[in-house]
């Protein structure tokens, strides 16, 4: 019986379908060949209940024996510590700076920008270039480092796993057109077939609802 339990809403509107982030803890389970369950919330009317596992009324939570992580960083990398695969004791340093890197360095640049490009803004404001700068700046940097590089952190971990689900996002608006080793990147990530069933489940889940 699986004894991780990924807790995610039991329904988002069409707009995020398949970005919704349990994606990056499905993902993960499926690359360490982790079996899992999961269990729905409600989305519209959102209750006490879900603000004691989850302060800010997000998704996902992780469930596993007699504990329970949000935010999907800390949730990757409690999963990355029962699987060698997705962190090691050789590159466990390097893992977890790629793995904040991703969350607090290039999503921190990349999630406002986003959210202006699904509202459709112009970016003809000084406070929409000023977004899109920065984005850029953390792109520019990224795709330098990938120069060469097949993975983050010399094998394929849980670090690969956030960039790559920032990055899609980005991508989803062509962010990265210009950044050819980012876009690279990018695509060896999401060809995994650990990715391919995380995001086929999830769009299965909001489409039979």
């Amino acid at each position: 019986m699986p004894n991780f339990t990924i807790t995610t809403f039991d329904w988002v509107p069409e707009l995020p379908r398949g970005y919704v982030r349990d994606i990056r803890l499905r993902w993960a389970l499926e690359e360490a060949g982790i079996p899992y369950d999961i269990e729905l919330t409600a989305f519209n009317e959102r209750e006490n209940a879900h603000y004691l596992h989850q302060p800010f009324g997000q998704v996902p939570w992780l469930s596993h024996e007699d504990k329970e992580i949000f935010e999907s960083g800390a949730c990757l990398l409690y999963i990355a510590e029962h699987n060698d695969e997705l962190i090691s004791t050789e590159n466990r340093s390097s893992v977890i700076q790629w793995l904040f890197a991703a969350l607090n360095s290039v999503e921190m640049a990349s999630l406002p920008w986003t959210i202006l490009k699904f509202s459709e803004d112009t970016f003809e404001s000084d406070s929409s270039k000023a977004i899109e700068r920065f984005l850029h700046s953390r792109l520019k940097h990224m795709n330098e480092y990938l120069r060469g590089k097949t993975w983050l952190a010399e094998q394929f971990s849980v670090a690969d796993i956030a960039m790559a689900d920032v990055l899609r996002l980005v991508d989803r608006f062509d962010g990265l057109k210009q950044y050819s080793y980012c876009r690279k990147y990018l695509e060896q990530c999401v060809s995994r077939a650990a990715f391919k069933k995380a995001y086929k489940d999830q769009l299965e889940l909001y489409s039979r609802i």
